[in-house]
């Protein structure tokens, strides 16, 4: 072999070695990044399917990247919560849009038949409206969950000051009309429009973003028999349940909680509280 010829197949298998070697780098940092899940299927009321960021609350709340983890500043993941405090078995109901003067206290008498516990997801300008029923619902052992000031679907398209103060400015409302020192332990997006930053205030506030499994689409007003029906054929979903106290006339709710209540007794299936830290 010349010796031109030995130069030549020096060079080709130094070029050879080069790539292989990006090649690997290429694939490791492939493998390495996590991939995100953010799902944005939209939800009952009229909120309209958002960009790639946002997550509904029926997503599984597994968050890739920088998201998936709790801020420095709070121990309360930054996750959607699905699963319940009180175990596999458990059911989590949960009430949105309230309160409200006519409906707020018939859902706490259904719930107090069945010794049933529950999350009320409320409006910041609803519970300054009615501190009285803020604070009847905590006296009676349920929880509090901020459900924004306005609840506006399309917050997900708005500037993160916007968001901010909607999630802020709402959790401070219905705390000082719990009083006593009552924190607002969950959030909960206005349909579900979840986005990385909504879901970073609202840990950092020291708030789980809470999701569900169940739409009972009580807020369509489908007839007690249907919301009944949603809830046995969804409930394989997961555990926790969507209701409304707010938002108009409630009474098909406020019967299919009944009915539903009285089912999951007959199932051996008792209410929980959502989980609020990581496993």
């Amino acid at each position: 072999m010349t010796r031109t010829q030995k130069h030549s197949l020096r060079a080709r298998i130094a070029v050879a070695a080069s790539a292989a070697a990006v090649a690997a780098t290429v694939w490791g940092v492939t493998v390495l990044v996590p991939t995100g899940e953010d799902h944005h299927d939209p939800r009952h009321e009229n909120a309209s399917r958002q960009s790639a960021t946002p997550n509904d609350g029926k997503g599984d709340g597994k968050q890739g990247g920088a998201s998936a983890s709790p801020s420095p500043s709070s121990a309360v993941p930054e996750g959607i919560a699905h699963a319940s405090e009180a175990g596999g078995n458990a059911v989590n109901i949960t009430i949105d849009d309230g309160p409200d003067p006519r409906w707020t206290p018939q859902v706490l008498d259904v719930l107090a038949a069945y010794d049933a516990k529950a999350v009320f997801c409320m409006i910041g300008a609803q519970a300054k409206a009615h501190p009285d029923l803020v604070k009847k619902v905590v006296a009676a052992g349920h929880r509090l969950c901020d459900h924004t000031m306005d609840h506006d679907t399309t917050m997900a398209k708005k500037p993160v000051a916007y968001q901010e103060s909607q999630i802020l400015d709402a959790k401070k409302m219905i705390e000082e009309a719990a009083g006593g020192g009552v924190k607002v332990e969950y959030y909960r997006a206005p349909g579900g429009a979840f986005t990385p930053d909504s879901r970073r205030i609202a840990a950092a506030a020291g708030m789980r973003p809470l999701g569900w499994n169940v739409d009972t689409k009580d807020f369509g007003k489908p007839g007690t028999a249907a919301i009944v029906a949603n809830v046995k054929r969804e409930i394989g979903n997961g555990p926790t349940v969507l209701f409304h106290d707010g938002g108009g006339d409630r009474s098909q709710t406020v019967a299919a909680l009944d009915q539903v209540l009285a089912w999951l007794k007959d199932q051996g299936r008792p209410t929980g509280f959502p989980v609020r830290t990581a496993p």
